[in-house]
């Protein structure tokens, strides 16, 4: 038992150690004041190593602001990242959601649209149309007007219709044109639970784990050899007990042997005195 104990007490120590360095390797970073924490499963490419992320999801720094790249589009810039609700706001720097929505291809990412989406139909149109139609400022010119529209109503205008996609809302004048709609959420490989927290098994592979809001490996760790320590010390509790018994036991049988034996030689003690008192009282 002792033996046992022995190893396995080295088995966790090197688990422990490993999941300290492994931790120690991958702080939160970020790109200034203000700036939101960047962790798992986000890294910050130039000071986080590779396997600090997961695939991706890598940000850079940019004039102290925290950008993310999207292959169909650019640039992005990140306002928040929230990891409890698995949210990323974003801010066009082109102050052009609609251009954003026009180009952005998340089907290349691991991420998609927060908000519900709708089918709606981009148009461009020579001419305006009605005032219940608000062109897209950033999107027109001089000589060209385009909108957005919901796709049954794409038919009946008289434009061209440029591209339909699912967006989270269409072209308003009383909607901030930068930044409202722009919002992500992201799912990752067996780590889908709401508010977990995750990291990759390994350094060099894409497999994540994923534990309980407020528990770290290291929190894990702790828990596992308490619980085995438990676990032995309440084994070793039985032995104790069960050897305890034993011993009552064989305490007891021997208790009983000695009782016996005293009556067996007490009783040959009395039938020797009562001979000897009958011998005494025969005549000779």
């Amino acid at each position: 038992m002792a033996a046992f104990i022995f190893v396995f007490l080295i088995l966790i120590s090197d688990i422990f150690l490993h999941v300290e360095a492994f931790d120690a390797t991958c702080p939160p970073a970020k790109c200034g004041d203000g700036a939101p924490d960047i962790r798992f499963p986000f890294r910050l490419k130039g000071q986080q190593p590779q396997h600090c992320g997961y695939p991706g999801f890598e940000l850079v720094c940019k004039e102290n602001s925290t950008m993310i790249q999207f292959p169909s589009y650019g640039d992005l810039v990140i306002q928040s990242i929230s990891y409890d609700m698995k949210k990323l706001n974003l801010l066009d720097p082109k102050s052009c959601v609609h251009e954003v929505f026009l180009n952005l291809n998340l089907s290349l990412t691991p991420f998609q649209y927060y908000y519900h989406v709708k089918n709606y139909t981009y148009l461009n149109c020579s001419a305006q149309l009605s005032p219940s139609f608000a062109p897209v400022p950033c999107l027109s010119g001089s000589q060209y007007h385009v909108y957005t529209v919901e796709s049954s109503l794409a038919s009946r205008l008289s434009c061209m219709p440029m591209k339909t996609i699912a967006i989270p809302f269409p072209y308003s004048p009383y909607l901030s044109d930068n930044t409202f709609g722009l919002g992500l959420t992201w799912t990752l490989p067996g780590c889908n639970e709401k508010g977990g927290h995750c990291n990759l098994q390994s350094k060099t592979g894409d497999q994540t784990s994923c534990f309980n809001k407020g528990f770290s490996n290291k929190h894990l760790v702790i828990g596992l050899i308490t619980g085995i320590f438990a676990f032995i010390v309440a084994i070793l509790i039985s032995i104790k007990i069960h050897n305890s018994k034993k011993l009552d036991g064989q305490k007891e049988k021997e208790n009983r042997l000695q009782v016996q034996k005293s009556l067996g030689d007490y009783k040959a003690l009395k039938t020797a005195e009562y001979s000897i008192k009958r011998g005494l009282h025969q005549p000779v």
